[in-house]
Formats: C-alpha cells, structure tokens, sequence
C-alpha cells in the first residue's frame, strides 16, 4: 500500500468521525463545499492537459480549445434536457470508467486495451452501485427529478451482485494476460471494503465527497501535475492552482448560482450531479488521452 493511500483511509476515517458531530443538513453543506473546493478543481485544468497533449501538433489555439470545450459541456447538458435517462446511462458509464482508471492505471497492457478498459469500468461501476444501493431510495429521487421517470422497481443490490460478478471473470481474464495485475488485486479488494465502510456510514452527499475528493480527485491532481511540471512539489501545485483558477472560479460561480436559485428546493441535488455530468464527459476524455502519453 503506497504512503498516500495510508493517508487517504486515515482521512476517509477521520471524515467519518466529523460525520458524527453534524446534522444531516451540516454534512450535506460541508459535503458539497468539498467537493466545490477541491473535485472541481482537479478538472479545472483540463484546458492545460490538452494543450500539453497536443503541443506537438499545436494545431489549435487557446481560443478553439476552449470553444471546443464549451461545446461538449453544452452538448452533455443539452443531452441531459432531451434525453435525460440516456444522459444518465453515458454519465455513469463514463464515470465508471474514469473512476477505474484512476484505482488501475498502473497497469498497461500490451496490444489491446480492450480488456484492461472492460475491467476498469467495471470496477469503477462497482464502486458506484456499491454507494447506490447503500443509498437506494435517495438516488431513486434524485433520478427522478432528473429525468422525471421512476425507477422505484430497480433493485440496485441485484445490480452491484452482477457487477460484482463480471467484475470477477473480468478479472480472471485480466489476470491471464497481466502478471503485473496479481500484485495489484489484493490491494483493490482491500479498497472496496474500505469504501463500502464509508457508503454505509455517512449520509449519500458526505459518501460521495469523501470518495470522490480523497480517493479520487487528489491523486488525479497529484498525476496532472506530474504531468504537467515533471514532479509533484509545492511549487508545482502553487502553477497548477494558477493555471486552473479562472476556469475553477467560472465552475464555482455557476454552482453557485444553481445553489441560490434553488438551495430551497430538492431539485438543487439533480442540477448538481447534471452539472457534474456534463463536465465529467470532456474530463474523462482528456484524461484518458493524458493516460496514452504517459
């Protein structure tokens, strides 16, 4: 176990011990400034990994980068306003990819990824059935104020059971390919545990924010800057922060505005994780180009 996942379950814990001292209005506010404050920002410098991606080529400017990027953002929310069950399906097809990636991508398989790709998507879905069906009638309304259909007969424990299942011969079949993956496995299970803790503890907002910024949103931040600058250092952080600040601002003060406008209303939760979605489509995009150029 490497040194910052240490400090991540000693963070992970420790989060769920504040969760005991707060009602669960405080954990829902404190749950969404987190992930305000720091989950945006490890997607606020998408912008900068592109360029770095393609400085080679240097085919676009700043300019058509972040038209082209506004574009796809408008495109998901668009999606979500037309045809928000399939918005949702994409969104959580992409977030399950994204979010296993992050826990796998030491691995790199020879030829074809394919395999690699089924497997972590996979283990990223597990993780988010594993938070759903913890949270299973929260998530239904939330659904449903999306996409204004009920999803009441869906069993989400039957669904993690099958992911589960896949996620194992998926996994069989990775390992007859990748020697590398036998030493990463154990581990892995270890983390699903570690997180089925913090699902079925916390509120479904606090859950959430502690997967997604300790577990997710730091280390990305961590790889982006290695990326970036070469190294990981204070001073390095100090330009990524720099570099990510006006588009991080922007992303804040549209959050904010959807808080204002509707902090009343039980709807604010869909917006948020519409919100989300829409930034999460071209986010994973550009990680994964980043993740082929290293």
């Amino acid at each position: 176990m490497s040194q910052s996942n240490k400090i991540a379950i000693l963070i992970s814990f420790f989060a769920l011990w504040i969760n005991m001292y707060f009602s669960f209005k405080y954990q829902q506010v404190i749950g969404f400034v987190v992930i305000f404050l720091f989950g945006i920002l490890h997607g606020a410098n998408d912008l900068a990994l592109y360029q770095k991606i393609n400085e080679e080529k240097n085919t676009r400017s700043l300019k058509n980068i972040v038209l082209y990027y506004i574009a796809v953002v408008f495109l998901g929310a668009l999606l979500f306003y037309i045809f928000p069950i399939m918005a949702l399906i994409l969104f959580i097809l992409f977030s399950g990819y994204h979010f296993g990636e992050q826990h796998w991508n030491k691995l790199k398989s020879k030829g074809s990824n394919t395999i690699l790709t089924i497997f972590q998507t996979i283990y990223g879905l597990f993780i988010l059935f594993l938070l759903f069906q913890f949270h299973e009638i929260e998530v239904k309304k939330i659904i449903l104020e999306i996409s204004n259909t009920s999803i009441a007969s869906i069993n989400f424990k039957l669904i993690t059971i099958v992911i589960g299942l896949l996620l194992i011969i998926s996994g069989i079949l990775l390992n007859s390919k990748m020697t590398k993956f036998k030493s990463e496995i154990i581990i892995n299970i270890f983390y699903l545990f570690v997180f089925a803790i913090i699902f079925k503890t916390a509120d479904l907002i606090w859950a959430f924010a502690i997967y997604f910024v300790v577990w997710h949103s730091f280390p990305s931040i961590k790889e982006q800057i290695h990326f970036l600058y070469g190294a990981f250092t204070f001073e390095n952080f100090k330009n990524y922060f720099k570099s990510a600040f006006i588009y991080w601002i922007i992303s804040l003060f549209g959050i904010a505005f959807l808080y204002f406008a509707f902090k009343d209303k039980e709807i604010f939760n869909a917006l948020f994780f519409s919100f989300l979605a829409a930034i999460t489509f071209p986010h994973t995009i550009v990680i994964i180009k980043m993740q082929n150029k290293t």
